[in-house]
C-alpha cells in the first residue's frame, strides 16, 4: 500500500515588467562603504548562477550618510537593482516594506556584509521555487555548516536558540542567520501578524510559520563573521527577551489566529500509514524513557515512604499502582500522541495489565531476595530498579500495541 500527498504548486513568475522570480532584499543602515561591493558581487553571482529572472532591492532604512546616493547610483548602473527608502530605522521594518511591495513570488534577504557564502543562495530558494517548502533559512548550527566567528558570538547564538527551544518550542535551528527566503503568498499572510520591526522580526516570523504548520527548509551555510558588525548585542538581547515574552503571552492567550493560518496555509496531514508500519519509534522511545525515569523516581519515593509503616510487599504494590496510572496517562499523551477520551478506558485497562506484569516481576524479585537473605534497604532498591527496567521494556511493548491498535 502506498500513499502520496499533493505538493504545493511550483512558483510561476508574476506578470511584471522584469518578470523577476526572485527578489533579494539587502537591508542597510549607514553602509555607504560596503553597499557597492556587496550589490555588485551579489548581482554578478545571480547573473552567473541563478537560472531565473531576479531583482535586488536595497532597503535603506533611515541612513544618515551617503547610503541612499550609493544605492541610487547602483540602481542606475545595474539592471534589476531597485531602491526602497524608509524614514525610520529597523531591519524588520525594512524587510516588511520591501517584501510587501515586491512583485516577485519568492522573496529573500541577506545581510550587506555577505557573511554567508553565496553558493548557498540557490539551495536556499530552490525548495520555494518548486513548491516543496514555504520558508527557507540558512543555518550556522548544522553539523555540516562551516563557521568562522569568535567564542562570544558562538555562545550567544547557541544560547539564544536554546532559549527559543525552551520557551517557544521551536524546531528550527538558527533564528538569526541573516540569510532567509519566503514564498510571497505566505509572506502576504504572515507579515501583517509580525509586530517586531527590529532584529526579533526573523524569530517572530519563523515561530508564526511553524505554528501555522508551514514547512521550513534549512540550508547549512559557510559563514564568516564580520568583525565590523554594528549590532548592539546588549540592546538586541533585551529586545529579543521582550519579544519572546510577548510571543509567549500571545500563544497562551490565543491572541494569534493560528487555527485560521493552519487551515489556510498549513499542509494537509499525511494519510494514516498501514498498521504494520511502525510510527515514530525513535522519538517514542526517547519520550517513553523520559516518562519512565520520572515514574521510577516517583516509585522509589513512594516505596521508601511507605516501606516503614507497610512493609516491603505492600509498599511495592502501592508505589506500582499509583505510578502505573500516572505512567499510562503520561505515555498516552506525550509518547503516543493520543488525546481525548476515546479508548481511554481501554488504554488504562491495558496499562493495568502492564502494571500486573510489573508487579509480578518486582514482587517475585523481592520474594526471591528475601528468601535468600535479609537484605539491607540499598540492596532492595537495586533489585527493584533492575526488575523495574525489565517491567518497563515490557510495558513499552504492551502500551505501544494498545495505542496503535485500530478497531
Amino acid at each position: 500500500m502506498t500513499f502520496t500527498q499533493e505538493p504545493r504548486a511550483a512558483v510561476r513568475a508574476r506578470p511584471t515588467a522584469e518578470g523577476a522570480v526572485l527578489d533579494v532584499v539587502v537591508p542597510v543602515y549607514n553602509e555607504e562603504a560596503d553597499l557597492g561591493p556587496c550589490v555588485r558581487r551579489l548581482h554578478a553571482h545571480l547573473t552567473a548562477h541563478f537560472p531565473y529572472p531576479f531583482r535586488i532591492t536595497v532597503a535603506d532604512n533611515a541612513s544618515v550618510d551617503g547610503t541612499r546616493a550609493v544605492a541610487e547610483a547602483l540602481a542606475a548602473e545595474l539592471p534589476g537593482v531597485e531602491v526602497v527608502h524608509l524614514a525610520e530605522k529597523g531591519r524588520g521594518r525594512a524587510l516588511r516594506a520591501a517584501w510587501s511591495a515586491s512583485p516577485a513570488p519568492v522573496l529573500a534577504y541577506m545581510d550587506v556584509d555577505l557573511s554567508t557564502d553565496l553558493a548557498a543562495l540557490l539551495p536556499l530558494v530552490a525548495p520555494l521555487l518548486s513548491g516543496h517548502s514555504d520558508l527557507a533559512i540558512g543555518t550556522r548550527l548544522a553539523r555540516t555548516s562551516r563557521v568562522v566567528r569568535g567564542a562570544k558570538r558562538e555562545v550567544i547564538s547557541r544560547g539564544y536558540n536554546l532559549l527559543l527551544r525552551g520557551t517557544l518550542a521551536v524546531r528550527f535551528s538558527d533564528a538569526q542567520c541573516g540569510f532567509k527566503a519566503i514564498r510571497a503568498d505566505v509572506a502576504a499572510e504572515l507579515l501583517p501578524l509580525v509586530r517586531d520591526t527590529g532584529w526579533f522580526f526573523d524569530t517572530e516570523l519563523l515561530v508564526l510559520a511553524q505554528r501555522a504548520g508551514l514547512r521550513i527548509h534549512e540550508v547549512p551555510v559557510d559563514w564568516v563573521d564580520d568583525p565590523d558588525s554594528r549590532v548592539d548585542i546588549v540592546a538586541t538581547a533585551l529586545a529579543d527577551l521582550r519579544g519572546i515574552g510577548r510571543l509567549v503571552r500571545a500563544l497562551l492567550t490565543g491572541a494569534l489566529p493560528l487555527p485560521r493560518l493552519r487551515a489556510q496555509l498549513g499542509r494537509a496531514p499525511l494519510p494514516a500509514p498501514p498498521a504494520q508500519v511502525p510510527v515514530g519509534l525513535p522519538r517514542q522511545l526517547v519520550r517513553f524513557a523520559a516518562v519512565g525515569v520520572a515514574s521510577t523516581l516517583a516509585y522509589l519515593v513512594i516505596f521508601v515512604a511507605a516501606r516503614g509503616p507497610l512493609g516491603a510487599q505492600p509498599a511495592n504494590l502501592l508505589a506500582l499502582l499509583l505510578t502505573a496510572v500516572a505512567n499510562t496517562a503520561a505515555n498516552r499523551r506525550l509518547t503516543f500522541g493520543v488525546t481525548g477520551r476515546r479508548h481511554a478506558g481501554r488504554h488504562h485497562l491495558q496499562g493495568l495489565l502492564a502494571f500486573a506484569l510489573g508487579l509480578a516481576l518486582t514482587s517475585g524479585a523481592l520474594a526471591v531476595l528475601h528468601a535468600l537473605t535479609a537484605p539491607p534497604r540499598a540492596v532492595e532498591l537495586v533489585v527493584l530498579v533492575a526488575a523495574n527496567l525489565a517491567a518497563t521494556a515490557l510495558r513499552f511493548l504492551l502500551l505501544r500495541l494498545a495505542m496503535h491498535h485500530r478497531p
